[in-house]
């Protein structure tokens, strides 16, 4: 799908706050009420829009310890791999997984409450988990930058 100038400010608009109503981004749009909501369920049609979320501020339900753990598998069979990635979609501390080159097969994205439910997920949860050859976590110390807004 082509994305016109105008179709780019709707989707950063959106992103901005997608709560705004269609009259307030018509005002912002120059449009009228009834071509915004055409171009957002076009948007939508063509899964350039995928989804509407909220985002929870993580220090205030408890799971502001921010891990990042690569993994290595003992082998990169195709059932390993696929086995792996079906398992990692059920746990639920897991908020983003990339499968990646370099010295780590995976990368997860990992919000816990703190340093003990880390070490609870790791002994639990990820050596459950079958042909992992070794990982390796870091911890964010701080956030510098932390943006969901994709400039288009």
């Amino acid at each position: 799908m082509n994305l016109d100038a105008t179709d780019k400010k709707l989707i950063n608009l959106l992103q901005s706050d997608s709560k705004q109503t269609t009259k307030q981004l018509s005002l912002q749009l120059n449009l009228s009420v009834t071509a915004v909501y055409e171009r957002i369920k076009k948007l939508e049609k063509e899964n350039v829009i995928t989804n509407y979320v909220a985002l929870v501020d993580k220090q205030k339900v408890n799971r502001s310890f921010l891990v990042f753990c690569h993994i290595k598998l003992i082998q990169h069979t195709k059932e390993y791999l696929s086995n792996f990635e079906k398992e990692v979609q059920k746990l639920e501390e897991v908020s983003e997984c990339f499968h990646v080159s370099g010295d780590y097969d995976y990368i997860l994205k990992i919000y816990v409450k703190d340093m003990q439910e880390y070490r609870e997920f790791m002994v639990n949860k990820v050596t459950a988990l079958k042909h992992i050859g070794s990982t390796h976590s870091s911890f964010a110390i701080t956030v510098v930058k932390n943006e969901t807004k994709i400039v288009v």
